[in-house]
């Protein structure tokens, strides 16, 4: 853990980046079946279809005094039997994960009962693993079938008092080439965590915008929301993009996938470079090629 007696302050900071940047998610129910979420679909093709993003996506987030909320909903350019068979597999998450300039390590382990994913969260990117936070996540493969995908990944406990993480994603078949995805995420927050984010909102993460409108100016331009909200905006959409660019990778040879998502995921990212770009290409790529050598060679329980 990060060494708070120098500059508390700095922690708090660090410490609210972190659980920000966390893809857990908790207690957003699911749509649960294929029905559903093709209802949702329908209510959603003109927000699909005429948006500031150049993608077929809708961002949706929420805040309440002890829980975070966010969600995407996104049409893949995907078959949606390649999105169902690689996306049932935990290390393909691992894969996913490790993507966002923050996560220093992710690893799959089989259980006895359940597959589960351990995640390191790092503040920035030049933090040690050894000093990043720990999350385990379970992973549980609800359901594969040829109309409707869902899998979850959970933890009971984050960092600075965060609590009942969860990941849920589904997916149905739009046509042959088309997957239809509703990514959601939440977590619970307690006063410490809260302070924190508050405390990171004040100072690095002040002018950090999302990507939903809050309104629009005197000019008539439209105003980012920012905030807590804006900071789940941003996370959603990094593992959205990072969920997209490993489907694409798995069109490359073997031995060429990883280097293309890495490639992949820095360029959509730096399409929205006002709310994600965090680093130049290079120290991006060569933080992840090494990370991702850790990620085979080490494992870290």
């Amino acid at each position: 853990m990060t060494n708070i007696s120098t500059s508390p302050w700095r922690a708090l900071r660090r410490l609210a980046a972190a659980a920000i940047c966390l893809s857990s998610l908790c207690a957003l129910p699911a749509f649960a079946d294929a029905a559903s979420l093709r209802a949702k679909h329908d209510a959603l093709r003109t927000e699909l279809a005429n948006n500031p993003y150049q993608r077929a996506m809708y961002i949706d987030s929420s805040e309440s005094d002890k829980q975070l909320r966010g969600e995407v909903f996104a049409v893949l350019d995907h078959p949606y039997s390649k999105v169902s068979q690689s996306m049932k597999d935990p290390a393909a998450w691992c894969d996913i994960m490790l993507l966002p300039f923050n996560t220093k390590y992710c690893r799959a382990f089989d259980g006895a009962e359940e597959d589960r994913l351990a995640v390191r969260i790092g503040r920035k990117y030049d933090q040690p693993v050894e000093q990043a936070y720990k999350l385990d996540f379970a992973y549980r493969n609800v359901s594969a079938t040829p109309e409707y995908f869902e899998s979850r990944l959970t933890a009971r406990e984050g960092p600075l008092g965060t609590r009942d993480y969860r990941i849920v994603m589904e997916a149905i078949p739009l046509d042959a080439n088309r997957t239809f995805m509703h990514l959601s995420y939440s977590y619970g927050v307690g006063t410490a965590g809260r302070f924190a984010m508050q405390a990171y909102l004040a100072t690095s993460g002040a002018d950090k915008v999302g990507f939903s409108y809050s309104g629009k100016d005197a000019a008539g331009r439209p105003q980012y929301i920012g905030g807590v909200r804006g900071a789940i905006e941003r996370n959603v959409m990094r593992y959205y993009l990072a969920i997209d660019a490993y489907l694409d990778s798995l069109e490359a040879p073997k031995h060429l996938q990883v280097e293309r998502r890495i490639q992949n995921w820095f360029n959509m990212t730096e399409k929205y470079a006002r709310q994600l770009h965090e680093m130049d290409r290079n120290t991006y790529v060569t933080m992840k090629r090494s990370e991702y050598e850790r990620q085979q060679s080490v494992a870290i329980q």
